[in-house]
C-alpha cells in the first residue's frame, strides 16, 4: 500500500475508535450484537455472538479492511412508509446504526445530476441527488462509518449500457462538459464537507466501461475521469479516487482499461470492479485479472459492487428474480458464503485488495400488498428502480419498463424490514462462527430416462450444507402409481415432482426421453481441431487429410462442434469414424447427419453398425452442398446379451476438394 493509502488506513481506524457500539438486538447473551473490542490497539468490533450463521474466517483481514454497503434508496424508502426493525423486531432509531453495529464500516451512495422532470417530479432509483447523499452521509458518519460517493455523472442509471450525458451539459463543447464536471464535482464534495460528512473515498463514474458522461472514446473519457480527480485532490485531499468498470469475466478487458488510464496519466487510487456471481466468473478469475492492474500499476483495488439472492420470491409484485448462474443456494447462509467469498478473495488473492461493497442491501420493496399499491409508492416517492417520469431522459428503456425494485431478493432486509441473518456477515468474517453444519438446502435434480427403459427415480439427492459442502441425504418422493403410468406411456414428455429429504423439499424434473447410449454424440465435449475422446478416427488416406472436431456454429447441425473433414488432393480422403459401445440385450436404431459438397458423382458414404466383428447393416449417407444437411438412419438392429457393438461412418472420396460435417449421431432404443 503506497502513503496515501496509509495515511487514509489510519483516518479509518481513528473513525472507527469513534463507532457507536450501541447494539441492534438486545435481550438474552444468544442474541448478542458486536461491542466495540477494547483490547489495546484494536479498532474492530468483538464478535456477534449467537449467530446461526455458519462463517469461516477469513484469515489475514486487515482491521482497515473496508466492508462496505450501497444504501442509497434509505431515505426515499423511508418517506415512503418503509420502517426499519432490529433483530428483536424493535423499531431502530437510524438503519445506518445498525449496519454499523453488524460490521459495515463504510457507505456508499451514488449520486445522480439532476434525477427530476421539468415539473420536479423524480426518475426513481432514490431520487439520489447531492441532497440525498448529504443526508445519508451525515447519518453514516454519526454511526462513525466513512461514505463512499459514487457519482455517475448523469441524471439517471449509468452502467456499461448507457452513460448518458446529463441534460444540462448535452449542448456543451467537450471542454465546458471537462470544465462543468469539475465544478459540479468542487460544489458536491464541498457540500458534504460543509455538513460534516466524512468523505474516505470518490468514485468518478460507475461501471464506465469504454464510455463515460456521453463519450465513448477514451482519448476524451480519460480527461474527464481527472477533471474529476483534480476536484477531490482540492476539496477532499485525504480521500481515495476510485475509478470502476465491470465483466471481469472478460480476459485482459481490465489490462487494456489500466492502460489507458496509466496512457493518458488518469489519476487515481483504486481500480474498482463490480462482481455479481451470476454474471462475472469465478472468483480466481477476479483476482487475476485485478491482480494483472495492481502488479503493472501498483494500484490498490476492491470490489465496488456485489450481492447475491437469497430468495427467489417476488415480494414486491413485479416479476423478475435472480437469473444468471446459480453459484450458491438462495437461501440466507447462502448469499452470506457468497459475500464471505468474495471478501475470502479480495483479503487472499488480491495484492493489493483494500475492500468489498455490498450493493443496496436496505433497498426493499415498499409494502404494499399488490403491484397497484406499490406502484402509487413508486411514482411517488421515487423507491422504484424507475418511475414513469424517467422517460424525459431515458425514455427506451425507463420510460418503458418503470416500476419495480431493484433488488428486493438480494436485500439484507425481508420484506417487511426485519433483518435477515446474513447482515451479520459483515462481523463475523473477522471471526468465524461454526455452528452446527447441517444442510441448508436441496438442490434441484434432473434425470433422463429412456422411454423404452426402467423408470427408478434417485433414492438420494445433494444438500448444500451450512459450510457450502455438499452431501447427499435421503429422500423420499411424493410420486404416485398413475405418476409412473403417465411416464411409461406419456412419449417424449417431462413431469416435475416434489419430495422430503432432511426435512426439506426436494424437486426432480424427470425428463422421457430417447436416451442416446452415444457419449459425446455431437462432438460437443473437445475443442477445437482435436479429437473427440468418445470416438475413434481410423484413417486410411493421406496423412494430411483434415478430420478433426471443429468449433463452427455455423456448420453445425445442432451446438456449435461437428466432425470436419477436407483434403485439397485427389484419392486422399478414406476413413472411419466409430464408437464402441455396450448394450443391453434389446432392439435399437442408429443415425447420422451429414452436410458437404465437392464431392464429385461417385464415391462412397455409409454408417453401419458391426456385431462381433461382423458388420450388420449398412445405409448410404450423403454430402451434396453446403447447408444441406441429411439424416442416414439404421431403424433397426438387434443384440444379444455379451454382444460386442460398435457404430459408425464410412467416408471415401476420390475427388479434390471434398469436404463434409458430420454431426449428431444417435444411437436409440426400440424396446
Amino acid at each position: 500500500m503506497n502513503r496515501k493509502n496509509r495515511a487514509i488506513s489510519l483516518a479509518l481506524a481513528l473513525a472507527l475508535l469513534l463507532c457507536c457500539a450501541a447494539g441492534c438486538a438486545g435481550g438474552g447473551e444468544d442474541n448478542t450484537l458486536a461491542q466495540t473490542d477494547e483490547t489495546e490497539g484494536s479498532t474492530v468490533q468483538a464478535k456477534i455472538e449467537g449467530s446461526s450463521l455458519y462463517v469461516t474466517k477469513v484469515e489475514n483481514m486487515p482491521e482497515d479492511f473496508i466492508l462496505g454497503m450501497d444504501a442509497s434508496c434509505v431515505p426515499a424508502l423511508e418517506r415512503a412508509g418503509v420502517t426499519y426493525y432490529d433483530f428483536d423486531g424493535n423499531e431502530v432509531e437510524d438503519v445506518y446504526q445498525l449496519l454499523a453495529d453488524c460490521g459495515v464500516n463504510y457507505i456508499r451512495v451514488r449520486v445522480w445530476n439532476n434525477p427530476y422532470d421539468e415539473d420536479g417530479n423524480g426518475y426513481g432509483g432514490g431520487n439520489c441527488d447531492i441532497e440525498n447523499c448529504i443526508e445519508i452521509g451525515k447519518r453514516a458518519t454519526a454511526c462513525g462509518m466513512k461514505l463512499l460517493v459514487d457519482f455517475h455523472y448523469s441524471d439517471f442509471w449509468a452502467d456499461p449500457s448507457k452513460q448518458m450525458v446529463p441534460l444540462a451539459w448535452e449542448d456543451m463543447t467537450f471542454e465546458e462538459k471537462e470544465q462543468a464536471l469539475y465544478e459540479f464535482t468542487v460544489d458536491c464534495l464541498q457540500q458534504l464537507v460543509d455538513a460534516g460528512v466524512d468523505v474516505g473515498m470518490v468514485q468518478i463514474g460507475n461501471e464506465t466501461n469504454g464510455a463515460f458522461c456521453g463519450e465513448t472514446k477514451w482519448a476524451q473519457i480519460c480527461p474527464l475521469f481527472s477533471a474529476g480527480a483534480k476536484a477531490v485532490r482540492e476539496v477532499c485531499p485525504d480521500a481515495l479516487v476510485a475509478l470502476h468498470f465491470t465483466n471481469p469475466e472478460s480476459v485482459d478487458r481490465y489490462s487494456d482499461y489500466a492502460f489507458r488510464l496509466d496512457y493518458y496519466s488518469v489519476d487515481y487510487d483504486v481500480f474498482a470492479s463490480s462482481y455479481y456471481p451470476n454474471w462475472h466468473g469465478t472468483l480466481e478469475n477476479l483476482a487475476t485479472e485485478l491482480n494483472k492492474v495492481t502488479e503493472t500499476y501498483g494500484k490498490a483495488v476492491m470490489v465496488a459492487e456485489t450481492n447475491y439472492a437469497y430468495t427467489s420470491e417476488d415480494t414486491d409484485y413485479s416479476g423478475g428474480g435472480p437469473s444468471g448462474t446459480q453459484t450458491y443456494p438462495y437461501s440466507v447462509q447462502g448469499r452470506a458464503n457468497s459475500v464471505r467469498d468474495v471478501i475470502d478473495t479480495v483479503v487472499n488473492s488480491c495484492v493489493n485488495g483494500i475492500g468489498v461493497f455490498y450493493w443496496e442491501g436496505t433497498w426493499i420493496a415498499t409494502g404494499g400488498s399488490s403491484w397497484e399499491e406499490n406502484s402509487v409508492l413508486w411514482e411517488t416517492y421515487g423507491t422504484g428502480w424507475a418511475s414513469s417520469y424517467a422517460a424525459a431522459y431515458d425514455p427506451d428503456d425507463a420510460g418503458k419498463y418503470y416500476g419495480g425494485c431493484a433488488t428486493d431478493y438480494n436485500a439484507m432486509f425481508d420484506a417487511t424490514g426485519h433483518p435477515l441473518e446474513s447482515l451479520r456477515v459483515f462481523n463475523l468474517v473477522r471471526y468465524g462462527n461454526e455452528v452446527e453444519n447441517v444442510p441448508d438446502a436441496i438442490l434441484s435434480q434432473t434425470v433422463q430416462i429412456d422411454l423404452n427403459g426402467t423408470i427408478a427415480l434417485p433414492e438420494t439427492v445433494t444438500a448444500v450444507m451450512l459450510d457450502g459442502s455438499q452431501q447427499d441425504v435421503a429422500v423420499t418422493w411424493d410420486v404416485t402409481d398413475a405418476d409412473y403410468e403417465a411416464m411409461r406411456t406419456g412419449g417424449v414428455a417431462e413431469y416435475t415432482y416434489t419430495g422430503t429429504a432432511d426435512g426439506m423439499e426436494a424437486t426432480i424434473t424427470v425428463q422421457m426421453i430417447e436416451f442416446n447410449f452415444l457419449d459425446d454424440y455431437s462432438f460437443e465435449d473437445s475443442e477445437n481441431k482435436e479429437q473427440s475422446a468418445a470416438w475413434t478416427v481410423i484413417n486410411y488416406g493421406a496423412e494430411d487429410t483434415e478430420i478433426y472436431v471443429e468449433a463452427k456454429a455455423s456448420d453445425s447441425k445442432t451446438g456449435t462442434n461437428h466432425y470436419h473433414f477436407w483434403n485439397e488432393s485427389a484419392d486422399a480422403i478414406n476413413f472411419d469414424l466409430q464408437q464402441e459401445v455396450t448394450l443391453e440385450a434389446g432392439s435399437y436404431k442408429f443415425s447420422i447427419c451429414t452436410m458437404g459438397g465437392d464431392c464429385g458423382e461417385s464415391y462412397t458414404a455409409y454408417i453401419y453398425v458391426i456385431i462381433n466383428g461382423e458388420t450388420v447393416c449398412t445405409e448410404e449417407c450423403l454430402f451434396t452442398a453446403y447447408d444441406e444437411w441429411h439424416t442416414a438412419e439404421i431403424p433397426s438392429f438387434t443384440v444379444a446379451d455379451g454382444d460386442s457393438v460398435t457404430v459408425g461412418i464410412h467416408v471415401e472420396i476420390p475427388a479434390a476438394g471434398a469436404w463434409g460435417k458430420i454431426d449428431d449421431a444417435l444411437l436409440n432404443s426400440l424396446s
